[in-house]
């Protein structure tokens, strides 16, 4: 028996334990008759009283058939006929024991997993407990039943089972069949370009799902994504088609439930939410300077996936992957037109990486089949359907944004974080349908949640570049990020703010409209001072991105970024790499050109370039050792 098939097919949110691989060893007779018997009793007594909302029928008839060996074992435990077994009787057991912890992973999908995930899984995992059934029947075709003393109400109810094993056939329920038939038919609809009819959303979502409230229907759609990130392309169906049913899910929720949401139901939410953030993570933890080869141009950190582009270039995946699905077709590092997306994997570097790594003591994990993300990342760009019922839903919200109650206005601005926290085709949209003057609006809102919201969903508005410049024109936009910088109401919001700066600053003409800014430089270095771990590596990259422009050089300076930068090398892991610190000491090199003539400055600036090039020289001494 295919022992370890049905892990490999079942969807599931965490891996099975180890013992549902290995079958009990070096147990006798009766210890092995008394564990099948504490497995099944509790496999019974776990399920037997759940009512599943999907495949009920199936799960009944398999809890029933457990009950049958349940009876069987506790006989034999209890008469002592299990402590003589024959060899052939043992390996069924063992046989069983498989089947028996197979069940309860199954079982346990079906109770854990949400309601749309069962819907699409509905004919695998019908197919799973058919397979079951199946082995079940094989097991008690070849089970010496002779070699064993039963009393004859235990045989019949054993030779009962059988029979009704051998006879059974896949069953798929129709009502269940029919509700995933009309799921499928309202991603069709938005493939079309159409919005279903309102009433038919209602009559299945509420009337044939059950889900009667927006926070079942967040717990929904998280679900659904989970499984998306979870299995990195390998998914059926696909991880596009999941963004669809994901992307209907939540315009449905806006659309049923409207945006009256409690307030500490949001403020949960945005804590649960994991910040992809604009830096990536630092290098392995040290401050070892790691090779210039080995860095990635875009993110300045240790590549773990290094893969070659058309120009010849070679980025870590994740970064240069981010960068083609914002729009860009040029190389980050020459500016050259690119003659094809096509990213090649750089083996040999990758190699010299992990020896490097190897000789340092530093961690190296590589992604898991790398070669094949292109196929996955190009697996989960969003179709059609996906796009128009995320139109459908930030058309809805952009609504409630600018004619809503207070609290909807702050649900709105979650739902247009949230929206925008993934793909150009998103970004796009909202900011042509108008979000970015309702957002600047309530950046100066007295309410937390809100201004955390609104800041973080420009922040992700502005990482496609057309959105840069809507928010740097939109009037007042730029001070009120600013003042969320220096007086936001929660810590995320100001870490928040810093980050957009060094999103917008990535446009070389904003550079000096940032640093002229009343407060901005000034709080980015508080920020980079005392701010948490997080918000020193946003502070840092946001200071280093207006250095790069001469002309901020006096007001960087007299702000005390400089020092704020020179005071953050002595403080471990708050710079994100020593990568930052050697590009910031280029600046500092080039501000002395800028700045000559201007004598206060230039003292100013050689001093702290003498002392950052001090204690970076410490810093690898003391790593050295």
């Amino acid at each position: 028996m295919a022992t370890a098939a049905i892990f490999s097919s079942l969807r599931r949110r965490r891996s099975p334990s180890l013992e549902a691989f290995l079958a009990p060893v070096d147990l006798t007779d009766v210890a092995l008759v008394q564990t099948l018997v504490s497995v099944s009793t509790e496999l019974v007594s776990c399920f037997s009283g759940k009512s599943l909302f999907f495949q009920r029928k199936n799960s009944r008839s398999l809890i029933r058939r457990i009950e049958v060996f349940v009876v069987l074992l506790e006989y034999l435990r209890d008469s002592g006929a299990g402590s003589a077994l024959s060899s052939t009787t043992v390996v069924c057991f063992k046989e069983l024991y498989l089947l028996l912890y197979r069940s309860k992973i199954l079982l346990d999908c079906c109770v854990q997993s949400s309601k749309l995930w069962l819907l699409l899984q509905n004919h695998t995992i019908s197919g799973h407990f058919h397979d079951l059934n199946q082995e079940i029947s094989t097991l008690l075709d070849v089970f010496p039943l002779d070699d064993v003393e039963l009393s004859e109400d235990v045989r019949e109810q054993i030779d009962l089972m059988q029979k009704q094993s051998r006879k059974a056939t896949l069953f798929i329920d129709k009502d269940e069949e029919d509700l995933r038939v009309r799921f499928f038919s309202f991603l069709d609809e938005f493939e079309k370009g159409k919005i279903p009819n309102l009433v038919d959303l209602r009559l299945f979502f509420v009337e044939g799902l059950g889900i009667k409230d927006a926070k079942s229907f967040r717990a929904e759609t998280e679900f659904l994504e989970e499984q998306i990130v979870n299995h990195e392309g390998d998914i059926e169906p696909t991880a596009s088609v999941l963004n669809g049913f994901v992307a209907i899910a939540c315009y449905c929720r806006f659309l049923l439930y409207g945006f009256e949401e409690n307030e500490v139901e949001l403020q949960i939410g945005n804590r649960k939410m994991l910040r992809k953030g604009l830096i990536s993570q630092e290098i392995a933890e040290t401050f070892i300077t790691v090779p210039k080869d080995f860095c990635c141009p875009i993110s300045l950190d240790l590549m773990r996936d290094p893969v070659i582009i058309s120009t010849g270039q070679t980025y870590d995946r994740s970064s240069i992957s981010r960068w083609m699905e914002e729009g860009h077709c040029t190389c980050p590092k020459t500016g050259q037109m690119l003659m094809n997306t096509r990213l090649v994997p750089n083996r040999a570097l990758r190699n010299l990486i992990v020896q490097w790594c190897t000789a340092h003591g530093i961690p190296y994990d590589p992604p898991e089949n790398s070669d094949s993300s292109v196929e996955a990342f190009a697996a989960a760009m969003p179709s059609k359907a996906a796009i128009e019922a995320n139109r459908a839903t930030a058309t809805l919200l952009i609504h409630q944004l600018a004619r809503g109650s207070q609290g909807a206005k702050s649900v709105a601005a979650r739902g247009i974080r949230l929206l925008a926290k993934t793909g150009r085709e998103n970004r796009a949209f909202i900011a042509e349908s108008g979000a970015i003057p309702h957002l600047s609006k309530l950046l100066s809102s007295t309410n937390s949640v809100a201004q955390e919201n609104s800041v973080t969903a420009i922040l992700n508005l502005s990482i496609h570049d057309k959105n840069k410049s809507k928010i740097m024109n939109e009037k007042g936009c730029l001070g009120s990020i600013v003042e969320v910088l220096r007086f936001g109401l929660t810590t995320e919001a100001r870490e928040n703010a810093a980050a957009t700066l060094f999103s917008l600053s990535a446009v070389h003409d904003y550079k000096k409209r940032i640093s002229d800014e009343e407060g901005a430089v000034e709080a980015l270095a508080v920020l980079l001072r005392a701010g948490t771990r997080r918000g020193k590596k946003d502070a840092v990259t946001a200071l280093f991105n207006l250095s790069t422009h001469t002309e901020n050089c006096l007001r960087m300076i007299e702000a005390g970024a400089v020092t704020a930068l020179v005071g953050a090398l002595g403080n471990e892991g708050s710079c994100g790499g020593i990568s930052w610190c050697a590009g910031f000491d280029c600046e500092a090199a080039n501000w002395s050109h800028g700045c000559r003539g201007r004598r206060n400055g230039l003292g100013r600036v050689s001093r702290n370039d003498a002392l950052w090039n001090t204690k970076r020289e410490r810093k690898c001494r003391c790593s050295a050792a």
